[in-house]
Order: structure tokens, then C-alpha cells, then sequence
């Protein structure tokens, strides 16, 4: 049994102001001394991102910055991990901290479509036996927020809501309507927050810029939201709520063990024995490629790899030694221009690709790969062409690995995500990555030689054997 003290931060809706006030929360605890653990209900890459940025700022200015780095935003999705690991998953990722934060996905009840609760935030809630905490946007209702509240209450019994956070509050009088209307509702607020006109979080094409483009200005909203959820939130209060979450029993999940596993399960597929010799997997990272899960590097470390991050952008050659290359999400729709311009690490990429070591390309990756992204020409590894489209591709997948690849061998069904306004010609190259089977049925992706590309983001802890299968496939620094 492990205590965690923990909340899950949600809302009746998106755009209610979730993540800026979990952002807000985590830094105003982070300044107070405690070691917080940044999680996100959901695929979401860019919120965990905020998340981190919020607490490590807050514990640097507040000269307690956590030994042994900042702990980085975890995603919690039930559709991708499966329900039966998001507990230890979490465990794994709060491991000694004082408090848990949990941002949820849209609305408390909203879930994968068609499939009832699953991956909503209620649903992580209940996995976690975690007390909610509904942030609520008061800007246009006074008594009916009664209603409203009573409503999300009363709507799954197995949910505990056991808190409302007022946002957008226009006035001292407004304010005291609303707490007022809730007064016998049976659920206490734990505080309320004004208008905040000076955070300013910017929105493009997929949603919030990435931390990582705005880093200054990002770290200044950080510390005016800390300051708003000081004033303006029981801390104390919040804080005792967390502390009184039951304890979890299920294990705490363990990428030594899960890559143990998959190596039993599948003989000869991975595992790196030789510690000696590690391969260098060279990881994108930096302003074009920010979407990634932790647990990755952490399976492929696992796997037996030296995990190496590179920055497309400023890099003009691959990590010495470089025996696989992992790219993932991102935005190169943004920095095409840059990217193209850097052709030392484009030649060393294609270079890479040619020699038969193993590639994982996931969505901005596959972009990277192409021949050209709206007309700059990229690295040529695969015939075709991308650019940006009017259309938003978004939503669940469920795939099946149609030939034996670098990280799955042929048959291996999978649960993904796909997340762009962006499209390939073609679509799918002579030997696809996936064939995609729910919602729709179609082939998708590039299955070359020992390259990976798609458009399908997966979760790795959910196939930790991909994590093996590749590390196993790529080069050791004696070659």
C-alpha cells in the first residue's frame, strides 16, 4: 500500500481554465516547499510541458530546486496504457513526492468516443481513488453555478467531487453570489480567481504553443499565476484534501521489469544483455520536436540504450555514435525554412536511414522524413511529400502492424492517437506501417527497410516490447 497525496484537477468543460490554474496550483505548492509530480489525463504533449516548466520555475526562484533535476509532466490516458496501468503508472511517476497534481482532458465525464467512460477524467479519477476538484468558469452565471455543480456531484457516486475552484469571477459582489448559491450544495470552495488578464498563453493550429517556443514568457506567466492561486485559493485546505486520498495497492510500474517481460514473451524480439555496449539512441528534441512520454527514453535506457537528445534545429550532426534515431511529435510545419536549411543533418539523417539502422518516426518525424513539408525539402528518406491542410485529423486508433518493423513485428495490435493538420502524398508507402482497423479501416504510414514512420502516436508503455525490439535492432558503438 502507497500513499500519495493527490488531486485530480478537472472541469465541466474545456476551456473552463484547467490548465492555467493546475499550472498556477503546482507552482504556488512548488514555492511552498513540495516536491510536486506533474500528471495529465490524456495524449495531451503540450500541457505536461507547462506543467514542468511551472514547478521547476517556481522551486528555482523560490531556491528549492529539487535534487536530481524536475520531474517531467506524465500522461495518464486509459484508451492507450489500458486501465489496468494507469495506477502504477502514476505510482511510478509520483514516486516520493509530496504532493500529485492531475490535470484532466475536457470535460470530467468526456471519454473516448463511443466508449462510454473510458480515458475521461472521471474514469482516471476513480483508477486513482483521487477527490476532484472542479474548476468551474463562473464568467456568465451567479446562482446557477449551484445547479451546475450539484449536477456533477450527484452524476457518478463512484466520482468524488469534493471541491470547486471559482474562475473568471468578475467582482467582490460576484463572487459572493456565487459562494452564496453553493453554500448548500454539500461542496466547499476552495477558492476563487479573478479575470487574469496579464497570463497570456498563446493558441495556433493544434492548440497552446509549446512551452519550449516561449520559454521566457512562459516562466512569467508561470509566477503571476502562482501569485493569482495564492491569493485567491486555500492552499491549506486543498493540500489536506490531497492528503486524506486512500492509499493505492497495485504495483508501481517498473521498465526494468516491463522490458524483462516483454523479452520472455518474445524471444529473441530485444533486450540488450551487454551493458558494455550500448547503442546511442539519438532522440529529436528542441523547439520542432517537443511531444514525446517519458516513459520512452525510460524503456529504451531499459532496452540496454544510451539515450541521447539533439536539437534538428541547431545540430548539424547526429550524437557521436548514433545507432538508432527516435523523432517525434512536434511542429516542423513551423520551422520548415530552419530545418531545410540545416542540409549537413538532413544528409546525416537520410545517411542514417541508408545504412540500415533502425528509425522511429512518429507524425512531425514522418514530416522530417519526407521528400519535402510544404515545398522545403526535407530529408528524402521516404517518396513523398507533405504540407499543411485545412483539415484537422484527430482521435483514437486501433492498429495492427502489417509487416515486421523496427518496433513491431507483423500482427502486433496496438491503441493510438492521431493529432495533425498536416498530410502526406502518398499516404501509405508500398509496405504501410499500420493498418488501421477502428474508427476506419485503411493502410498509414512507411514500413522501409528498418524505418518506422506514421502518422500513429503509441504509447510505448503499453508495448514495451517495441522499446526492446528496437534498441536490439540498432548498432553498438564497436559496430
Amino acid at each position: 500500500m502507497v500513499s500519495v497525496p493527490r488531486l485530480v484537477i478537472a472541469a465541466p468543460a474545456s476551456g473552463s481554465g484547467k490548465t492555467t490554474v493546475t499550472a498556477g496550483l503546482m507552482a504556488a505548492f512548488a514555492e511552498r516547499g513540495l516536491d510536486v509530480s506533474p500528471h495529465k489525463v490524456g495524449p495531451d504533449y503540450i500541457d505536461p510541458g507547462y506543467h514542468a516548466l511551472a514547478i521547476s520555475s517556481a522551486a528555482s526562484s523560490a531556491g528549492r530546486s529539487r535534487a536530481g533535476g524536475a520531474r517531467p509532466g506524465r500522461n495518464l490516458d486509459a484508451y492507450l496504457c489500458g486501465p489496468q496501468r494507469i495506477a502504477p503508472l502514476f505510482l511510478h511517476g509520483a514516486a516520493g513526492c509530496d504532493l500529485a497534481l492531475v490535470e484532466g482532458v475536457m470535460g470530467l465525464f468526456d471519454g473516448a468516443a463511443g466508449q462510454g467512460e473510458l480515458a475521461s477524467t472521471a474514469h482516471v479519477a476513480k483508477l486513482l481513488r483521487a477527490p476532484v476538484v472542479l474548476v468551474v468558469d463562473a464568467s456568465s452565471q451567479s446562482r446557477s453555478v449551484a445547479a451546475l455543480v450539484h449536477g456533477f456531484a450527484s452524476w457518478d457516486p463512484e466520482v468524488r467531487v469534493a471541491g470547486v475552484i471559482l474562475n473568471k469571477v468578475g467582482s467582490d459582489r460576484h463572487e459572493a453570489m456565487l459562494r452564496e448559491a453553493l453554500e448548500g450544495c454539500g461542496v466547499p470552495v476552495f477558492g476563487a480567481l479573478r479575470r487574469m488578464r496579464e497570463v497570456r498563453a498563446p493558441s495556433r493550429h493544434l492548440g497552446l504553443v509549446p512551452v519550449a517556443e516561449r520559454q521566457a514568457e512562459a516562466v512569467d506567466s508561470a509566477a503571476a499565476l502562482a501569485a493569482r492561486v495564492r491569493e485567491g485559493c486555500d492552499l491549506e485546505g486543498l493540500l489536506a484534501l490531497a492528503r486524506g486520498a486512500p492509499p493505492l495497492s497495485e504495483p508501481v510500474w517498473d521498465p526494468e521489469e516491463e522490458i524483462r517481460r516483454a523479452v520472455e514473451a518474445a524471444p529473441g524480439a530485444g533486450g540488450r544483455g551487454d551493458r558494455a555496449a550500448r547503442p546511442v539512441v539519438a532522440v529529436a528534441g528542441g523547439a520542432a520536436f517537443t511531444f514525446s512520454y517519458a516513459e520512452h527514453t525510460e524503456l529504451l535506457t531499459a532496452a540496454g540504450a544510451r539515450v541521447v537528445p539533439f536539437d534538428p534545429l541547431r545540430d548539424e550532426r547526429l550524437p557521436e555514435g548514433t545507432g538508432g534515431l527516435v523523432i517525434g511529435g512536434g511542429f516542423p510545419e513551423v520551422y520548415a525554412p530552419e530545418l531545410s536549411a540545416n542540409k549537413p543533418l538532413r544528409a546525416a539523417v537520410a545517411e542514417l536511414a541508408a545504412s540500415g539502422a533502425p528509425i522511429a518516426a512518429e507524425c512531425a518525424g514522418l514530416l522530417y522524413l519526407a521528400r519535402s513539408l510544404d515545398g522545403e525539402p526535407m530529408c528524402g528518406v521516404l517518396a513523398a511529400e507533405a504540407r499543411m491542410s485545412e483539415r484537422l485529423t484527430l482521435g483514437y486508433r486501433e492498429a495492427v502492424a502489417i509487416s515486421d518493423t523496427a518496433l513491431a513485428a507483423a500482427g502486433t495490435r496496438v491503441r493510438g492517437h492521431e493529432f495533425h493538420r498536416t498530410t502526406i502524398v502518398p499516404g501509405a508507402g508500398a509496405e504501410p506501417a499500420w493498418g488501421l482497423v477502428h474508427p476506419e479501416r485503411r493502410t498509414e504510414g512507411f514500413a522501409q527497410g528498418n524505418v518506422h514512420a506514421s502518422y500513429l502516436h503509441v504509447h510505448w508503455a503499453s508495448v514495451p516490447g517495441a522499446a526492446a525490439r528496437f534498441a536490439d535492432r540498432c548498432v553498438s558503438p564497436a559496430g
